[in-house]
């Protein structure tokens, strides 16, 4: 451990001065992915655990008891549920349903890809500033050879060259590792977002099968009773009257 130190030490020492905004540029990346890696664990268990307790009420066409359970919780799922049972009280048919429940989308995705998409910028300029330390440190060691004893300039090019390769490592270190949690981090994203579109879907045949099931499904009732055949005639008659 002390001999890691050291060479850390040693590194940032020798590396330069654009070694220290690289060094700020990864602290922010990493913060930002364990930040968006712990927000996204714990949201996907909480959904998890919505969607176990919603499932038996829903199947059973509680919708009362449904919406008790999603106002109690604070999940990204409850959400979207909250959206679909609010509107079902004022329309029947299906695409109004799912148009909430879309809107609800709209809202959280947003939180679901916050600060994701800095990954990559922070990666960029992270390669690009590793660039320019090795761009400087190759200027400041033609410069320092060019008036130096001969007998001095083999050691003092390769401590110029040991500063720029030092930037180029730090720059590609730094960049490599920030896209890969770039990747990571929308992979995770995409299957939290995919499940909730899941849940939405399943939610949706749930209301239209409970409906089918008590006689009215998405089909608009008649405003008026249709008027029965007059008595004790045929269906007929009344056009001969005519």
């Amino acid at each position: 451990m002390g001999e890691l130190v050291t060479f850390v030490v040693s590194f940032f020492k020798n590396g330069g001065f654009f070694l220290y905004p690289l060094a700020l540029i990864f602290i922010v990346g990493v913060s930002i992915v364990i930040e968006r890696t712990i927000f996204l664990t714990v949201e996907t268990a909480r959904n998890r655990s919505v969607w176990e307790e919603v499932v038996p009420p829903l199947s059973a066409g509680n919708f009362k008891k449904v919406l008790d359970i999603t106002r109690s919780s604070s999940a990204t799922i409850a959400t979207v549920l909250n959206y679909g049972i609010a509107r079902l009280a004022h329309a029947r048919r299906r695409e109004d349903v799912e148009k909430a429940m879309d809107e609800s989308m709209l809202e959280i995705i947003p939180r679901m890809e916050k600060r994701t998409h800095y990954l990559s910028a922070l990666a960029n300029i992270g390669m690009l500033t590793g660039l320019l330390g090795t761009i400087v440190g190759l200027i400041s060691a033609f410069a320092s050879i060019a008036n130096a004893n001969p007998a001095e300039k083999a050691s003092l090019l390769a401590a110029s060259i040991s500063v720029a390769m030092n930037n180029t490592a730090s720059g590609l270190i730094c960049a490599i590792t920030l896209l890969l949690s770039h990747m990571f981090l929308e992979a995770k994203t995409t299957k939290l977002i995919d499940s909730l579109e899941i849940a939405s879907v399943k939610f949706l045949n749930s209301v239209v099968e409970r409906r089918e099931n008590d006689g009215g499904g998405d089909v608009p009732q008649p405003t008026r009773p249709v008027p029965p055949p007059p008595a004790g005639g045929r269906p007929g008659s009344a056009r001969g009257m005519m």
